[in-house]
This record gives structure tokens, C-alpha cells and sequence, in this order.
């Protein structure tokens, strides 16, 4: 004793009505479960830190012309001027033109 497919099909449809499901008797795919699931986006920008100005960002925004004193910049330029009093520095960059050395 089989139910015809038209009874099952209003069925469903009255289902779907009632609990507010989508009616969907072909299953095609509609990206359904991807749309109810919750959104990433605001857990993800409370997983990092927010940002903080650095001297770098308060000469960029107020010129060059202000005086500040970076103490990560003055420590990376007192390694490199180290590096090379013990010729360890990166070599000089080429300053050539058109002219290729490597023929």
C-alpha cells in the first residue's frame, strides 16, 4: 500500500511551512546549510588584538618634519653599522646600467 507522490510532495510542503524549513523536493543543492550557519567574521576579528599606533605611524601621519626617537629603528641601525665594522654586512647593490656582467 503505497501513498501517491502528490500526497507526500503537500506534505512536505506543509511540513516546511510549519517549522519554517526550506521546501525543497528535488534536492538540488541551494547552499542552505551554509547559510545558516553563524558567521565567522566577528570571532575572528576579536581573535587578534587591535592594532596600536607605533612611531612609524605617527610619522607618516604628521611628516617627517616631527622629532621622534624610534628605539627599534636606532637599535637595527646600530647592528647593521656592527656588521659592518666586522665586514659582515650585505654587499653593496650593483650600480650599473643596460650592461650585463654575466655574458
Amino acid at each position: 500500500m503505497s501513498v501517491p507522490r502528490a500526497r507526500l510532495l503537500d506534505l512536505m510542503k506543509a511540513q516546511c511551512q510549519v517549522f519554517a524549513t526550506t521546501y525543497n523536493p528535488d534536492g538540488i543543492r541551494m547552499g542552505n546549510k551554509v547559510l545558516r550557519q553563524r558567521l565567522r567574521g566577528p570571532a575572528l576579528a576579536a581573535y587578534y588584538p587591535q592594532k596600536t599606533a607605533t612611531v612609524q605611524d605617527v610619522i607618516r601621519e604628521f611628516g617627517p618634519d616631527l622629532t621622534t626617537y624610534d628605539e627599534k629603528e636606532e637599535d637595527r641601525l646600530e647592528h647593521i653599522v656592527d656588521l659592518k665594522a666586522r665586514g659582515k654586512s650585505a654587499p653593496k647593490k650593483k650600480k650599473g646600467g643596460k650592461t650585463d656582467s654575466r655574458k
